[in-house]
């Protein structure tokens, strides 16, 4: 029951393991249809609650700002780390096609073969048996190596492997800052780097109409850092130079800086809805108004959740009334 786990998090022990059966997630969405499932699932409720806790957790927060660190926030960063280093080992083939270099799949095999252990690593000893299931998530969010395309339903495969983490008890409530700050922002910068050595195509782009080619998390968690802020608007992240000044502090302005270095010719016309956005008055606007589009656009499209895979920790059970 939800009510123990969070009693058990108060005094710092980790919920009880009795209440999981591990299980390696499948897909359960296969037809339009199955959405009304998606929407009223545990682990609907159990996402948006969790990405929401978040951005409250967030608001008006630097990147740089003091917050704690713990063990398992650093064995993450350790295996983000070692993806990253894979990288670097796997050079990009010569091929006649510029996108999609396939030695992507090279990089993602590895991957495939090591997550488990990976995950492993990340875990205490006593929940160890989780990793084949969590390990699930690791996998489903840096690409398609059939497609090479990484799009939003990977970066939300992330936040769900984040999410199974707390879940299970590896990561607690005082992780929040560094969540965002230091694993889902090193994550970004291998998702980055990804998607530039291997050319990688966006997954189920809407070209000029969506935000962004890859992203959607870091708006919203972006945004909230930014409500209040004393000088900056939205209307000024559209100016390069409040953008290489504040970059460091804020991952909204990372996202927009990362842009401007991919995209070439006028803000407004290569990423119209975020020149669209730069006109709200206030971030609280901005920030409400990208939740409402990401539920619309990600977490309600068919062809995103298709590919969400269910197991004991993000469950298709309907919410418990």
């Amino acid at each position: 029951s939800r009510t123990t786990e969070r009693s058990s998090h108060e005094d710092g022990k980790p919920p009880n393991p009795v209440d999981f059966n591990f299980m390696v997630p499948k897909k359960e969405i296969s037809m339009v249809p199955d959405m009304g499932k998606w929407k009223r699932s545990q682990a609907y409720a159990d996402y948006i609650g969790f990405i929401l806790t978040l951005n409250e957790g967030v608001k008006g927060k630097k990147l740089t700002c003091e917050y704690q660190v713990s063990e398992t926030v650093e064995k993450l960063l350790a295996m983000l780390g070692t993806l990253d280093r894979w990288i670097d080992e796997t050079p990009p083939v010569d091929q006649p096609s510029r996108f999609g270099n396939k030695a992507y799949r090279t990089w993602y095999a590895k991957l495939d073969q090591e997550a488990e252990a990976l995950v492993t690593a990340v875990l205490p000893s006593e929940r160890h048996d989780a990793a084949p299931e969590i390990a699930v998530y690791l996998k489903e969010s840096v690409g398609n190596s059939t497609r090479i395309d990484y799009g939003t339903g990977h970066e939300a495969a992330f936040a769900a492997f984040l999410c199974c983490l707390c879940k299970v008890g590896a990561l607690r409530m005082e992780d929040q800052l560094a969540i965002i700050f230091k694993v889902f922002d090193k994550y970004l910068q291998v998702m980055r780097k990804l998607q530039k050595t291997y050319r990688m195509e966006p997954a189920g782009s809407q070209g000029v109409w969506g935000l962004d080619d890859f992203q959607f998390l870091p708006f919203i968690w972006g945004s909230s850092q930014l409500i209040d802020h004393p000088t900056l608007e939205p209307r000024h992240f559209v100016e390069e130079k409040v953008v290489n000044e504040y970059h460091q502090d804020y991952m909204f302005l990372e996202c927009i800086k990362f842009i401007n270095e991919m995209k070439t010719g006028p803000f407004a016309e290569h990423s119209n809805q975020l020149w669209n956005i730069s006109a709200v008055p206030s971030w609280s606007k901005v920030n409400q108004g990208l939740v409402r589009m990401y539920k619309a656009e990600c977490l309600e499209k068919f062809p995103v959740i298709q590919h969400f895979k269910f197991g004991s920790l993000l469950s298709i059970q309907p919410v418990k009334p």
